[in-house]
């Protein structure tokens, strides 16, 4: 499985300015041309840059990274990767749709005069003549004239200014073909205006409103995709919104109100009933009732004891309480989530790679096919050939613009990353979002996953009865005090329950997966399954019957040996979780199939899957084993899933095609996986998978209007139906169609705000 190398230096850059693919190609070359860039990845829908580094890259990579951006035409910001979440980017994107309004209203009251007195004049007759008899025709080409330029030089003047210099540097953009197809028709109808005796006979025609409207309606799409876009970020501004602004820090034992930003680690910080805690901490006084819906999705608020965590954004129902802040700004659980979310919204899938090759050759293809259009249409068409070939031409160039394109995949991505953040699944690498989609096997372990992973021990056989319950027990919790196992958990709270002697263990050692072995007094205490057992060269003859019955009970066995001798059997029950049948059913509605890795005992695990439908169980293996076991399947040809919480599945996660975390287990289980499920609800593994095939669904739909789009209308633009059919499409018309298939791109990516597994 490809993973990012986390240690591995990166910069991210806001970039301003970006408009469809080619920009976005055009800025990852001008970083990828950068001494000590090794990789530039652009997102047209977030408006970020993500660039890899090497090694040797100096301090100065950032400023001359920003300077590349700039040379070759658009803004750029530093993102700083541990920041404090804010609506920054948001608020950015509020004040350039606000502009584009501004602009566009501007261009609209420009532009509406040329076009009724034109297409008017067109349309009826009657109007016409008012206008000849008034004003004149020639004042009235000059009054077109004069607004159609204060249309260019006003609201359309960022065509020029970045698409001009674009085509100028061979690396012609959307701006580009906007600048030549209006630029084109105010330049011809200028000269016909001022100029007429420089032109053919019968050619002297103005086109001032193909080139007013072109603008105002680019504008238009523009202003409606912008607003589109800023419903896709939606997700991010409401985990954003979760955030306090203040907190209550005790100051010389005083609360008092300080802004969020100024809270440091250590601060003890007073939180009442009904107010939200302000950042991540321990708790140092009271045992509050934590609403924490909003990272696991569980609706029940949990109690809270003295010293346990709790996390920034989350709601205290019920009780004052103190806790000491441990972790604030960007450094926060919210945070991390917040920046999980941005890494995989900006991620470039592996079928993007379709539409950056396409992309590379498409706008200089169509200047080819527009110009190929105007010497076709100059020299065959019918009178006046100069305007017809004209006006072809630059409908060509207006109605290829690759918005859409530019826009088909990151919108998907932006809003079905967005949706499974509602939904409680977090994707730590956004080309999980497509790997996921073909997976054919998801693995489960078992243990804190299918189970609640909160075990007790539910029986003791004392075998050697030199020695008695309590001391065994008391030497068994000494030594699984010192480990992390969820049944090590379980031996010590019945150690504690029944009060045995309180024992020291030392030179612990585990086995992961398999077992523990530590020194008690002068006594050398192993415990664990059959299997550890025996390859610690214990006889476990004995323990065999016993732990047979027990397996298919549904219960896991435990050896405790003491000096290489085995004195007694215990058995640890742990609950299967509400939700793992009801996530196994809907795997089996997707048409995957279920597998259980597990170092549990064969009987116990057979008995669990039993319970649960699922396919195939692989038990009794360590956490090398599992790395085998799914390799087997990937060789196999299947596209496999791994589904883990603690540190034994860590390796297991990251050799599945696809690893998937839960969210309650261990740091390095997330940091291992590629999905991580925010809950220990195991129905996210279903809604995880079937939101990656909504969401490619959604990319491949997009994809097919914006090429199905061009593919169209391209050929109806340069003319091909006029011979049979007379039809000619008209700027003014392309400008239309163009602009709302960038919209309608937006608009079918945001179906996937309503998904529901």
């Amino acid at each position: 499985m490809s993973q990012t190398n986390p240690s591995s230096p990166s910069l991210d850059l806001a970039i301003q300015g970006m408009t469809c693919a080619s920009c976005v190609l055009r800025v990852e070359k001008a970083l990828s041309a950068v001494p000590g860039v090794t990789r530039a990845t652009v997102n047209l829908a977030t408006e970020r840059a993500h660039i890899d580094l090497n090694a040797t890259a100096t301090n100065g990579i950032t400023v001359a990274a920003m300077a590349a951006v700039h040379k070759a035409g658009y803004d750029a910001s530093v993102l700083e990767q541990q920041r404090a979440p804010s609506n920054a980017q948001s608020d950015a994107r509020d004040v350039e749709t606000t502009q584009l309004l501004r602009a566009l209203w501007l261009s609209f009251a420009l532009t509406l005069p040329v076009f009724l007195v034109e297409m008017g004049a067109h349309l009826f007759p009657g109007l016409h003549q008012f206008v000849h008899n008034t004003i004149g025709m020639q004042n009235s080409w000059i009054v077109q004239s004069v607004l159609t330029t204060f249309v260019l030089l006003g609201p359309g003047r960022v065509f020029f200014t970045k698409g001009l210099p674009a085509l100028w540097h061979l690396t012609p953009e959307m701006n580009s073909l906007v600048a030549l197809g209006a630029g084109s028709a105010w330049a011809y109808s200028m000269v016909a205006t001022y100029m007429p005796h420089t032109l053919p006979d019968g050619t002297r025609f103005v086109y001032f409103e193909a080139a007013a409207v072109i603008v105002t309606l680019i504008l238009l799409g523009r202003a409606l995709e912008a607003r589109a876009k800023g419903r896709t970020g939606a997700a991010i501004k409401h985990l954003i919104g979760l955030q306090p602004r203040q907190a209550r820090v005790l100051i010389n034992g005083q609360p008092t109100d300080i802004a969020i930003d100024a809270v440091k680690p250590g601060d003890l910080i007073l939180v009442r009933p009904g107010e939200k805690i302000a950042t991540d901490g321990v708790i140092t006084e009271g045992q509050p009732y934590i609403d924490e819906a909003m990272i696991t999705g569980e609706p029940i608020p949990v109690i809270k004891m003295l010293g346990e965590r709790v996390t920034g954004g989350t709601l205290n129902t019920t009780n004052s309480f103190t806790f000491k802040a441990t972790h604030t700004g960007g450094d926060t659980v919210l945070a991390r989530i917040i920046r999980m979310v941005e890494a995989a919204q900006g991620t470039k899938l592996p079928i993007q790679a379709l539409v950056d090759r396409v992309t590379a050759w498409f706008v200089p293809a169509i200047i080819l096919c527009s110009l190929s259009t105007f010497l076709i249409w100059y020299w065959l068409g019918p009178a006046p050939s100069l305007s017809h070939a004209l006006i072809n031409a630059v409908a060509v160039m207006i109605i290829a613009c690759p918005c859409a394109m530019g826009l088909a995949t990151p919108t998907s991505i932006m809003v079905g990353t967005g949706r499974a953040a509602e939904l409680g699944v977090l994707f730590r690498q956004g080309d999980a979002l497509q790997r996921l989609r073909d997976v054919q096997v998801v693995a489960f372990d078992k243990t804190g996953t299918l189970t609640l992973g909160k075990p007790a021990l539910t029986d003791f056989v004392v075998l050697d009865q030199s020695y008695d319950r309590a001391t065994l027990l008391s030497w068994t919790a000494a030594m699984q005090a010192l480990s992390e196992h969820p049944i090590a958990h379980a031996l010590v709270q019945a150690a504690l329950a029944e009060q045995a002697p309180v024992a020291v263990a030392k030179d612990f050692n585990a086995i992961s997966g398999a077992g523990v072995r530590a020194m008690v007094g002068d006594h050398v205490i192993s415990s664990g399954a059959e299997a550890f057992m025996q390859s610690e060269g214990v006889a476990t003859s004995a323990a065999h019957a016993q732990t047979e019955t027990w397996g298919q009970q549904g219960k896991t066995p435990i050896c405790l040996a003491v000096d290489g001798h085995l004195v007694a059997l215990m058995a640890v029950a742990d609950p299967i979780k509400p939700s793992a049948l009801g996530a196994l059913l809907a795997l089996k509605k997707l048409g995957l199939r279920t597998v259980m890795v597990t170092g549990d005992n064969r009987h116990t695990a057979q008995a669990v899957a039993q319970q649960l439908g699922i396919d195939e169980v692989h038990a009794e293996i360590r956490p090398e084993g599992k790395v085998a076991v799914l390799q087997a399947q990937r060789d196999s040809g299947a596209v496999v899933a791994f589904v883990g919480d603690g540190i034994n599945d860590a390796p297991a996660l990251a050799t599945a095609d696809v690893g998937i975390a839960i969210g309650t287990g261990t740091d390095v289980a997330i940091e291992s996986a590629s999905v991580v499920l925010m809950s220990d609800d195991l129905s996210g593994v279903a809604t995880a998978i079937g939101l990656s095939r909504a969401t490619l669904t959604n990319i491949r739909q997009n994809l097919f209007w914006a090429f199905a789009y061009n593919a169209a209308l391209v050929p109806v633009a340069a003319g091909v139906l006029y011979p049979k059919f007379g039809i000619l499409l008209s700027p003014m018309f392309a400008a239309g169609a163009m602009a709302f298939s960038s919209v309608f791109v937006v608009i079918n990516a945001l179906r996937l705000k309503r998904f529901r597994n």
